[in-house]
């Protein structure tokens, strides 16, 4: 039996992941995976992800450049839900220029902005254009 087949993936055949900063421990994204996505990334050292909106691999960083370095994985105890401790390259690891994808926080009865920017996603992803 493979590592793979002991995870416990969803019908679709996917498994939420959660990226945490290794140094820190500060959470940074939240994304999904499949079987691919996690060979690949314990291939090549570097998270690729599953896009549910594109229906296609993602490799994290492949148009900002802001990959992550796998550190470790974990697997929670019911086998549904994996922990990436990473370094994030460039210090961003949210499409909006933030570190951290968990950048609003519900205030009284308000979401507010608790994060700066740091690049201007148009600079980010000028390459694109």
């Amino acid at each position: 039996m493979s590592w793979l087949d002991e995870i416990r993936f969803t019908e679709d055949g996917l498994i939420p992941a959660i990226a945490q900063d290794s140094t820190t421990g500060k959470i940074l994204m939240f994304a999904w995976m499949n079987r691919e996505s996690l060979a690949l990334t314990v291939e090549n050292g570097y998270a690729v992800y599953w896009s549910r909106s594109r229906q296609k691999l993602w490799r994290k960083g492949e148009e900002s450049g802001h990959q992550q370095k796998i550190v470790s994985i974990q697997m929670d105890c019911d086998e549904d839900v994996l922990l990436l401790k990473i370094e994030q390259e460039g210090g961003i690891a949210c499409h909006t220029g933030r570190e951290s994808c968990f950048y609003r926080q519900l205030i009284g009865n308000e979401w507010q902005v608790i994060e700066t920017v740091l690049k201007n996603p148009d600079k980010i992803y000028q390459t694109m254009l």
